[in-house]
């Protein structure tokens, strides 16, 4: 069975073994984590560290994964030079990702460097290794999984072609349609800003699915299996 989640957003590993359980996954199942695993809740760098130990779990990149790519300077040796380095440009992201949540995923970055250097550059690794798409076929279905949309659309369009940002900041509306053919996945765009009267519900269309709950915003996660769309929620 195949399986995909997003924007968990800090909650801690107990918390998705908790929603994996209630789904019966198992080791020969498989799950796609559609980005934000970071920033605003306390636990995203645990859930990070758990993600890397799985093997049959694939991280897609969010927005706040690739913020937090951006401000890697942040955890470089600390010295004269290194604060005169601090260009506007990089002051500009630091703000963005700060005003965005990110302090949690700092300081547990920093705590984690401190303790682990080793640790600390896996998940590096690990986020740099991660995709912005997938392409994928289940049950005679085809999904396109992505952290926020389709920015920019045309169905002509290579996904190669998108630029990273239509991939991770995309805000798409109720009136917006994807592929006639497959069926896009993706999250970012918390389901109460899209539907306010079934907030925490994944939202369907006919050619895309959103699985953002709101776990930021006070929501639960959930899981959908993509084999029959069937959702599990806590």
């Amino acid at each position: 069975m195949i399986y995909v989640t997003s924007d968990l957003h800090g909650c801690s590993p107990e918390t998705l073994e908790a929603l994996l359980k209630k789904a019966n996954f198992t080791k020969q199942d498989f799950l796609y984590v559609l980005g934000d695993v970071v920033d605003r809740g306390e636990d995203g760098v645990k859930l990070l560290l758990w993600l890397t130990q799985q093997t049959n779990v694939q991280l897609i990149l969010g927005n706040h994964e690739s913020m937090l790519l951006s401000c890697l300077f942040l955890f470089d040796e600390v010295n004269e030079q290194s604060l005169l380095d601090l260009t506007m440009d990089k002051l500009k992201r630091l703000e963005h990702w700060k005003r965005n949540g990110g302090d949690p995923t700092i300081s547990g970055l920093e705590r984690l460097l401190r303790l682990s250097p080793d640790l600390f550059d896996g998940i590096i690794d690990y986020l740099y290794d991660a995709p912005l798409y997938e392409e994928i076929t289940v049950n005679g279905r085809d999904f396109v999984l992505v952290h926020s949309g389709l920015n920019h659309f045309k169905p002509e369009k290579a996904l190669e072609d998108y630029d990273a940002k239509d991939l991770i900041w995309c805000r798409p509306t109720l009136t917006d349609a994807y592929y006639p053919n497959k069926l896009t996945i993706f999250g970012h765009t918390p389901a109460m800003f899209l539907t306010p009267d079934s907030p925490n519900r994944a939202v369907k269309t006919d050619t895309w699915i959103c699985v953002d709950t709101g776990v930021a915003c006070g929501g639960t996660p959930m899981l959908l299996r993509l084999d029959d769309l069937e959702e599990f929620y806590l």
